[in-house]
This record gives structure tokens, sequence and C-alpha cells, in this order.
């Protein structure tokens, strides 16, 4: 294959000024995630007004659970990527960067693998052991059985977007983003509501319309990285496993990867305590994350930024600069997030009324108690978010991983059992224990949850004023 001709050259950010480079990167990730945050506010959009019901809406949010473990499975592949490129195009090596993100592409693939596997045998099984039952499992597992199709395109944006973050390219992941949101929402929408030329299929048009953008994406990703996109393409050739750097990438990778896996996991864990409590409370929590994760937004623009800043200045060899890039990203990140919080409690009831249809008023109700509870983690998010991807991009990513199984095993899944429940059984081998909790309902899970977010920002920012990461070698 003759080699590309780079359409950017490698842009190593070191030598720009931190704000100017923070903002470089910052400004595409923060419109990528709004239009991110836009295909899954369509997807509960469509679902409160043309599947009303409560079962459908408990459905998507469990779903929404099963995309975000799906993508942990294969973050330990786009962590080490990420870590890796930035660090070698901090350095000026650019030709090692290339190697790292063909050896990615191939890890990721093998990975494919195993998660489309598990993913046709578990189906129905693995949503009922997480609560879910009934026709609101069916549906679950009718969606996840077509989303299968989309497991690879999923991996190849992820890998190959981390790969050119870390080359300094976050311009890349807009323009998949743009296209990915474009023909979701065109072909959800079409076959929801049959409009126009699209045949009415309902709940599977909410599938199939999700296929076709991660398909999409990936297809935007792939095409940059073959014509050559800031230094970085396919050579297949280097395809070919590299058991040396394959190595490089799991050691920064899988702890970083088990992070996103476990706290996936957790997530499960937590949602699952939910679901006892019914298909109302489970509506409501659903609603509650889709408002909630536009708070998101911010914090993952400036966690890009500071977890590609920190590697490339760490790889040119200055972590001063680096601890800087990553306190302004902290400080641009906490202001807009206040802001957010402030919105949220303000107008949770206008949010919520955006997503209800008058059979699920009740749930509605719920939702705007949740937002208001929420509001209140929002400035430790911020925290967590920024230097635990500051963490990550320099590869201390044992720390992150630690700091995950303390806020999620010793915080929020004990508290969410306790506030949420009012008896919690206790069952092992002949000895069993009824205890007696507070009753709070999915409210007294949501307190348990900023408790967690709480508890890890404080920690993700105690580790980082530690300064052990200067020393991380990947």
């Amino acid at each position: 294959m003759p080699t590309p001709s780079p359409t950017i050259a490698p842009k190593p950010l070191a030598g720009s000024s931190t704000l100017r480079a923070l903002l470089f990167l910052a400004w595409p990730v923060l419109i990528e995630q709004s239009l991110s945050m836009l295909i899954m506010i369509s997807e509960r959009w469509l679902t409160g007004n043309f599947l009303p019901a409560p079962k459908f809406m408990a459905a998507v949010t469990l779903v929404t659970y099963v995309l975000g473990f799906l993508t942990g499975l294969y973050a330990a592949v786009a962590i080490g990527a990420l870590a890796l490129v930035a660090r070698m195009v901090g350095a000026g090596d650019t030709v090692a960067a290339r190697r790292a993100t063909n050896q990615a592409l191939t890890l990721g693939l093998m990975i494919v693998a195993g998660t489309v596997a598990i993913g046709l045998l578990l189906g129905r099984w693995g949503i009922e052991r997480i609560g879910l039952h009934g026709s609101a499992a069916s549906l679950a597992a009718s969606y996840l059985k077509i989303l299968v199709i989309g497991l690879p395109a999923m991996m190849l944006s992820q890998v190959g977007m981390a790969a050119l973050r870390g080359a300094g390219d976050t311009v890349t992941g807009l323009v998949a983003m743009i296209f990915q949101n474009a023909v979701n929402i065109l072909v959800g929408f079409g076959l929801v509501s049959g409009w126009g030329p699209f045949p009415n299929l309902g709940w599977t048009g909410l599938a199939i319309g999700a296929v076709c953008g991660y398909w999409t994406a990936a297809a935007i990703v792939l095409a940059r990285l073959l014509i050559g996109r800031y230094g970085l393409w396919i050579e297949w050739g280097w395809l070919r496993p590299d058991l040396g750097l394959i190595r490089r990438l799991l050691r920064i990778g899988i702890p970083g990867g088990v992070d996103a896996l476990c706290v996936s996991l957790c997530q499960f864990w937590f949602l699952s305590i939910v679901t006892r409590l019914g298909n109302v409370s489970m509506a409501a929590f659903g609603i509650a994350i889709t408002i909630e994760a536009l708070a998101f937004l911010p914090g993952s623009a400036f966690q890009v930024a500071s977890t590609t800043l920190a590697g490339q200045y760490l790889g040119a060899g200055d972590p001063r600069r680096a601890a800087r890039s990553v306190w302004m990203a902290c400080g641009a990140c906490s202001g807009l997030m206040t802001v957010v919080a402030i919105g949220f409690f303000i107008e949770a009831d206008w949010l919520t009324r955006q997503f209800v249809a008058d059979g699920q008023t009740e749930a509605g109700r719920l939702a705007a108690v949740l937002v208001r509870i929420v509001a209140f983690g929002q400035l430790p998010q911020a925290f967590l978010m920024v230097f635990s991807g500051a963490l990550r991009g320099v590869g201390d990513t044992r720390a992150t991983l630690a700091i995950s199984f303390v806020g999620f095993l010793l915080v929020r899944i004990p508290l969410a059992y306790l506030l949420a429940w009012s008896t919690i059984d206790i069952g092992v081998g002949p000895w069993h224990w009824t205890l007696h909790g507070f009753g709070w309902g999915v409210e007294g899970a949501w307190y348990a949850m900023v408790s967690d977010m709480l508890v890890r920002g404080l920690l993700s920012t105690g580790r980082f004023c530690q300064g052990g990461w200067k020393r991380i070698e990947v």
C-alpha cells in the first residue's frame, strides 16, 4: 500500500500557549459531545412521545447503561492508544505514534469478536439478572440484538478517535459525530414515526437508527486514517500483531479499561437497585439521567483537553506546563458546570416536561426531584472528570482504578441500598439477616450517587496534587 500524504502534519501542542492549546482541543469536543447528547435526548424524546408507556422508557434506560458497558470494554484500548500517541507525538516520534495507532486497531478488533459473542449469548438472561423483567426486558433484548451489528463500528470510532485526539486532532471526532447525529436522528425518527417514505417500525426503528449512525461515524474515522490525518494512518503491514507494542498498550490500558469496565459493572449494580423499585422509578431515573448528562458536555470537553495536554507536555519533558494546563481546564470546567447546576435546580420541572407524555406525569414529577438532587454533585463531578482524565493521559491508570473502587464499592452501592430500600435481606449460607433502610426510593439512590461524586472528586484532586503522575513511564 502506498504511503498516504498526510493532510495535516503531526501537531504536538507543547510549543503552543497553554490557554490556546486548551481551547483548541476543547471546543470541538464540546460541540461533539453536545451532538452525542442530542442522540440520547432524541431517543428519549421519541420514546416519551411516540412510545409513552413506562416500559419503553425503562427499556431505553437499560440500553443506555449497556452501551456504557460496551464502551468500557473498548476503553482499555482507547486509553492506551491516547496515552501512548500523546507521549510519542509530544516527544516528536511520529513513526512510533503511527505504529501504536495500528496496533490499537488490531487489539480492538480482537476484543470486538469477544463482545459480539457475549452479546449474542447473554441476551434476555443478562437483562433479567440486572433486574428488568416482563415486557420491558423483552424490549431491551430485541434492541440489543440489533445493536450487536454496530459493535465493530463503535470500537473503530472509539479507538480511532482516541489515537487522533492523542495527536491533537479533536476535529475528526466532531465531524464524525455531526454525521452520526444526522443519520441516527433521521433514520430513527423516520422508522419510529413512519414519517415520509419510512415504514413505521416503532421500537425496532430506534435500534436501526442507532446502528446506522455508528457505522456512519466509523466510516468517517476510517477514511481520515486511510488518507493520513495528523500524521497517523493505517499501514496494512503494521496491523500484524506486535506483541511488544500491544503489551505497552495494555500496560496503560488494562488498568484504565478495568476502571471503565468496573465503573460500568457498578453502574449496572446501581441500576439493579433502582429497577427493583418499579417501572415508574426506572422511568424517572432514565429521564433524570438524560438531563444530568447535559452537564457532562463541558466536563467531557475539558477532560479530553486535559488528557491530551498532560500526555503531550509530559512527553515533551515539561511537567510544569502539564500541571498548569490541567488546572486551567479544571477552572474553566468548574465554572461552566456550576452554571449548569444552577440551571438544573431552577428549571428542573421545565426540563423534565420535555421528556414526559400524558401517561408519565408521575415519573416526570419524580424526575424533577432527582434533577435538583444531582445539581449539588456537578462541582465535584467537574473536578473528577478533569483530574481523572489528566491522570489517564499520563498513564496513571492504576490510581484512577483505585479511586473508582473506593467511590462505587465503599460509597455509592452501600449507601444506595441503605437509602433506597426499606428492608435489605442479606444471606450467607444458613445465616440470614434483614436490615432496615431509610426507604427513600430512587431519591435515596441519587443521594448515594452525589456522595460518590464528592468522594471521587476529592480523591482524584488529591492524587493529582500529590504529583506521582510526573514519574509514570509508558
